[in-house]
């Protein structure tokens, strides 16, 4: 079954739509989809975390107990199954009853520091979900997130991409605003503020109404 799952991936006989199907019939399947983001073959590894990142989000308890391993995929040398980790990571953090995402806390967000524009925006952009789902972790996400401002440009990480980056944080700000302390929201309001005369114009927008609805 398991092999024989696999290959249908591979061939494309297997859509992943109908794989996500199989595997909601069948959650003791979820074993030979993480087998499956190590094959050689990027459709069957890419398809394979595809699915499992949809669930994730539709079913955390389910696959909370396969959550060292997801962590482990933060270390692939495949960047889209790190983005994929960290998609799937933020959407179990609300049924992380071990406190596994609290040892791992400070490797998720030394991903600010990626070189890469998509790694940090996929950083910046589940840090609202384990912000809801770890309250007492809100004060920490908050400073990380204020470091956007600041992070070093690359050839995959523009000046452009900074901005593209700071309009996720704020967009991810606007996600636990109210659950921030005091003297953090006046670090936050300021960030906000230097953003409005950005030469983005969604960048803008995006400030311009953040500081119309809290303040």
């Amino acid at each position: 079954m398991e092999n024989e799952l696999l290959t249908k991936v591979a061939d494309k006989t297997l859509a992943k739509e109908k794989l996500h199907q199989k595997i909601k019939q069948n959650f003791d399947l979820l074993p030979v989809l993480l087998k499956g983001t190590c094959s050689p073959k990027a459709a069957v590894r890419y398809g394979c975390a595809k699915v499992l990142m949809d669930l994730s989000g539709e079913y955390p308890e389910k696959l909370y107990p396969y959550m060292d391993a997801f962590i482990e995929l933060l270390d692939s040398k495949y960047r889209i199954l790190t983005w994929n980790a960290m998609a799937i990571i933020a959407n179990l953090a609300m049924v992380d009853k071990e406190q596994k995402f609290n040892a791992i806390f400070e490797k998720y967000y030394s991903f600010l520091n990626n070189e890469y524009m998509v790694t940090v925006a996929n950083v910046v952009g589940n840090s609202g979900k384990i912000a809801l789902a770890k309250p007492h972790f809100i004060h920490k996400i908050t400073a990380e997130l204020l470091k956007v401002e600041n992070i070093s440009g690359t050839p995959h990480l523009t000046e452009e991409c900074r901005r593209v980056i700071a309009e996720k944080a704020i967009g991810t700000f606007d996600l636990f605003f109210d659950k921030i302390e005091e003297d953090e929201k006046k670090k936050v309001f300021s960030f906000v503020e230097r953003q409005l005369g950005s030469s983005r114009k969604t960048l803008r927008t995006k400030a311009a109404d953040f500081l119309k609805k809290w303040r």
